[in-house]
């Protein structure tokens, strides 16, 4: 870590009841609000080699929080909730097993994961990013590329990754033309 990176950071904590409190109007729980806010600092550390000077820094660390509650809402809403109030459960107990439990699902899980850590951080970040919910945006503005740049990282690494992984097309995974 830069000493600018340290600099930043200790400014940042000078932030630290405003993100707060900003953190709880967001949540509303001061259980979430308090891992909002880790996640908060935990990103800024991450990416305070992105940070432009002469820009303003509180700003910056509250888009980030509020970029990152955004997205976990997102993730949250993407859950699917099944509430059974059938006197005996009836359909909690007829559901069909989630086939991602299955254990050839976890071998191709772990394989893809491996390959997605082989490519080099340039092409990995960004792709690695938009899986956790980023948008082509956000992850620009992050990484200090353009969004053009962004786009197509992502996309010949989502290619490279059909061609290494071409050998684990199955009934599980249809081939789409």
């Amino acid at each position: 870590m830069e000493a600018s990176d340290k600099t930043i950071i200790q400014q940042v904590m000078n932030y630290d009841s405003g993100l707060k409190q900003f953190a709880l109007s967001l949540t509303l729980n001061e259980d979430d609000a308090n891992d909002l806010l880790q996640d908060t600092y935990v990103k800024v550390i991450q990416f305070s080699s992105k940070y432009s000077e002469n820009t303003n820094l509180k700003a910056w660390v509250f888009t980030i929080m509020k970029n990152t509650f955004i997205n976990n809402y997102r993730r949250k809403q993407r859950c699917k909730v099944l509430v059974d109030q059938s006197e005996d459960l009836y359909y909690l107990n007829n559901l069909v097993s989630d086939p991602s439990d299955a254990a050839d699902m976890r071998h191709y899980v772990s394989e893809i994961n491996k390959k997605i850590l082989e490519k080099k951080e340039d092409q990995r970040k960004p792709f690695e990013m938009f899986l956790d919910g980023y948008k082509y945006q956000e992850i620009a503005e992050l990484m200090n590329l353009s969004i053009g740049t962004v786009k197509s990282r992502i996309f010949f690494t989502r290619k490279k990754l059909m061609e290494d992984l071409k050998d684990y097309v199955s009934p599980t995974f249809p081939q789409t033309a």
